[in-house]
């Protein structure tokens, strides 16, 4: 009997020793320096990044990690640069937007992974990348962009639009993987029996969405019939009631359908101008991509995707959203 309790007693003090043992491990693990690139996408503190940013840096610090913030003006060039720029600097972690598309990314991520670096993405989806490298920690964090959008259009559909009526969806169309979350919201639009028309955004413009209000003030003076105008891009629906006054309109003349929550848009929902903008969740995109990260790196979880849009943001409902957005959190 006495072998029998000092066995026993070996065995737990040997389970105590292991659990100790990987407890120091994960401890001087966690207590590494993590370094992660992460691609913001426009410009510090524009409507479309600011809640990213916001996100991506109280992951850092809640995580303990280093961040270096990158931002492109939303130009695909300048993305698969920075990408080669982040990877000389050799850090343990990069994060990715799908912008360029897989075939500009898989050479560059295969090369990074094979570094050792972890790579995983956010906002716009690269599927293949994101199969081929899960196990890798290839994540995604964003929303649907297809469902997004088609929510959108639907949202304007509800607030008064019939079949015949006019519209144009304004978005980058020349890019496949940019226009996505624009192909639903068309394809909402054209199923309820308006006719649509699909005019693009320029590289100018999506750098710089102040130069979209001449552009659309020519095409509803063009179009004295427009009764919706949809996009989702960010920027430029921040800017549409500008258009809208420029143009000569009142609130409702026009319906329009947006992407993401600035305080410019939340103005344009409060006061009449935007009928639906699609809540994307840019914060939990900034959030989520560094935490991926982190699970990876200490813990080997493979990529996770995280679908973080939600819904729109209307009228209705924007009295109670609008505090947390002024933060830069929503």
């Amino acid at each position: 009997m006495k072998m029998k309790r000092y066995f026993k007693l070996f065995a737990l003090l040997m389970i105590v020793a292991l659990f100790a043992s990987l407890s120091v491990q994960l401890t001087v693990a966690q207590d590494e320096e993590i370094v992660v690139y992460m691609q913001m996408g426009g410009t510090e503190g524009d409507p479309s990044t600011l809640a990213r940013t916001n996100g991506a840096r109280a992951a850092a610090e809640d995580l303990g990690i280093t961040l270096v913030e990158q931002y492109s003006g939303w130009d695909p060039q300048v993305m698969i640069e920075q990408f080669r720029q982040a990877m000389a600097a050799q850090p343990d972690g990069i994060v990715i937007m799908g912008h360029p598309g897989e075939d500009a990314f898989a050479p560059l991520v295969e090369e990074a992974i094979n570094a050792g670096i972890i790579v995983t993405s956010g906002n716009n989806p690269l599927p293949n990348l994101e199969a081929q490298y899960q196990s890798e920690g290839f994540g995604y964090a964003g929303a649907d962009l297809y469902e997004g959008g088609y929510l959108t259009g639907r949202a304007m559909i509800a607030a008064g639009l019939q079949a015949g009526d006019q519209a144009v969806v304004y978005d980058i169309w020349s890019n496949e993987s940019r226009s996505v979350s624009s192909r639903g919201l068309y394809d909402a639009l054209v199923e309820a029996g308006l006719t649509v028309e699909q005019l693009d955004v320029s590289q100018e413009v999506d750098s710089d969405a102040s130069l979209a209000i001449p552009v659309l003030t020519a095409y509803i003076a063009a179009n004295p019939n427009l009764r919706a105008i949809g996009t989702q891009h960010g920027n430029i629906t921040a800017v549409l009631p500008d258009v809208l006054q420029a143009a000569g309109k009142n609130p409702g003349d026009i319906i329009i359908g947006g992407i993401d929550l600035s305080p410019a848009t939340i103005e344009g929902i409060t006061n009449g101008w935007i009928s639906a903008s699609f809540d994307q969740v840019l914060y939990l995109q900034g959030y989520y991509p560094i935490q991926q990260i982190y699970l990876t790196y200490n813990y080997l979880i493979p990529g996770l995707h995280i679908n973080t849009g939600v819904g729109t943001v209307t009228p209705d409902n924007i009295a109670e959203i609008a505090p947390l957005i002024e933060e830069g959190i929503r």
